[in-house]
């Protein structure tokens, strides 16, 4: 009897699934419905097996861009993203595992200067990282530029590195999120890549399934991210963390500045040289106090005491030389030559250099870090297409920055690339890119924000 009660339930199921019909999903949510956890779950498991036809999805993508998700929506969309593919256990890295993740930029380098900050206070870093496309840059590019360094380790071997160096930065592999692939792959072409809930899908979906204990966002807003506005960048975060806590990860949301690129190099040996530069007490300001600020609150997040004490922690683990330790020590151990981050000088250079001056005198009120992302990828540091190639060496050294005073014909950045012929465009997009004004404007907070679940502090 129990097997033939079985029987009628599994037939039971089959009619209730095919009672399901992607156009119903569609006109409900267009219609401005709320979807039940059934037909989400439904939805992502058809559409990663092939049955959903993108053309389908992509109407439900537009829908959801105007009619928005209810945070219950969301949640349950990112928990069936995160479980598309292969859930990564962490449990053979002893002691607390906390992530960091940023929604992307110019010069954002952080993940090179706060990964061995935090490593060095005794907590566990083990990352998977992605690369650069467009404007914005990739962590695991940045590594590649040192010779040797492999970001394709097996999970034995990550766990592995992070047991014995106390962190490990790898590229995304595996069977991870193929749902999040795909996804992401039609919002990329159907305008829909700027939806929040669309976002926070995204990003939240790649965390839980990393398997670490506690999440750091790093939530960039102005012209060189995806958030333009500080108010969009708030309810991302605030989407974002409240998914983390209901799936019992510790979670917080820090917003910073990305109207202008964070420190002076743009590009992947030049952003690496300017992390270790960091990394030993020095570097651009503005770049060491954001990575100040995220790595204290993910020492925060791993129950290392309050902001004050992980702050002081955070600046001796520099001052004292460790940070800088664990970094080679990472480096060593996915097969990199150490020796480039003791003697930045080894890197190789761009076999050309052109100056770029300022066109009048008076000081420069806005940089439109998308562009000057854009100027350096025409160079050969980033890729327009996943298969483009990466010229290691190339890129942009800023020399002024927002709120600095200029005088007509003064240099105020400098292009490496490996062809003189790259030069002309990407000078003329970086110009156009600065906007020089007759009075300095007030200085911004870098951090504007802080999301912690239900609390928003705004600097």
């Amino acid at each position: 009897m129990r097997q033939m009660g079985g029987a009628f339930e599994d037939l039971e199921k089959g009619r209730c699934e095919r009672t399901l019909r992607m156009y119903d999903l569609i006109e409900k949510k267009r219609n401005g419905g709320e979807l039940s956890e059934e037909e989400i779950r439904w939805m992502i498991g058809q559409y990663v097996e092939n049955v959903i036809p993108d053309y389908q999805m992509s109407a439900m993508l537009m829908a959801i861009y105007f009619r928005g998700m209810t945070d219950r929506e969301t949640s349950v969309m990112t928990d069936a993203v995160a479980h598309s593919g292969d859930m990564v256990d962490l449990s053979p890295i002893q002691g607390v595992k906390v992530d960091k993740h940023s929604t992307g930029g110019v010069g954002d380098k952080t993940t090179l200067v706060i990964a061995p900050i935090v490593a060095a206070c005794g907590v566990k870093v083990a990352k998977m990282s992605g690369r650069g496309l467009g404007h914005t840059g990739g962590t695991v590019d940045k590594m590649e530029s040192i010779p040797g360094m492999r970001t394709d380790l097996d999970r034995e071997e990550f766990f592995d590195v992070v047991n014995r160096t106390g962190l490990c930065v790898i590229g995304q592999s595996g069977n991870m999120t193929p749902a999040d692939k795909k996804l992401y792959a039609l919002r990329d072409v159907t305008a829909t890549v700027d939806s929040i809930p669309l976002i926070a899908v995204s990003v939240m979906g790649k965390k839980l399934a990393a398997g670490n204990d506690a999440i750091l966002l790093d939530v960039t807003t102005g012209s060189g991210a995806f958030m333009k506005k500080k108010e969009d960048a708030i309810e991302l975060a605030k989407k974002m963390t409240a998914i983390g806590e209901a799936a019992g990860k510790r979670t917080a949301a820090l917003i910073t500045d990305m109207d202008t690129p964070l420190g002076f190099a743009i590009g992947n040996s030049l952003e690496v040289k300017e992390s270790i530069e960091v990394l030993r007490g020095g570097g651009p300001g503005d770049l060491k106090t954001v990575c100040l600020a995220l790595a204290s609150n993910m020492l925060y997040l791993a129950g290392q005491g309050s902001l004050e004490e992980c702050d002081k922690k955070a600046r001796q683990a520099i001052e004292s030389g460790e940070a800088l330790e664990r970094l080679a020590a990472m480096v060593e151990a996915q097969g990199g030559d150490k020796r480039y981050v003791y003697d930045t000088s080894l890197f190789e250079k761009a076999p050309f250099c052109r100056q770029i001056e300022a066109q009048a005198d008076g000081y420069i009120s806005h940089m439109d870090a998308e562009s000057i992302g854009i100027a350096s990828s025409m160079l050969g540091a980033g890729r327009e297409t996943v298969d483009s190639v990466i010229d290691p060496a190339a890129g942009i050294i800023l020399k002024k920055k927002t709120g600095d005073a200029v005088k007509k014909g003064e240099v105020i950045a400098e292009l490496y690339a490996s062809k003189q012929e790259l030069f002309e465009p990407a000078k003329k997009r970086y110009q156009e890119a600065i906007v020089i004004a007759d009075k300095a404007l007030a200085e911004q907070p870098l951090v504007l924000a802080r999301v912690e679940k239900g609390k928003v502090e705004v600097f």
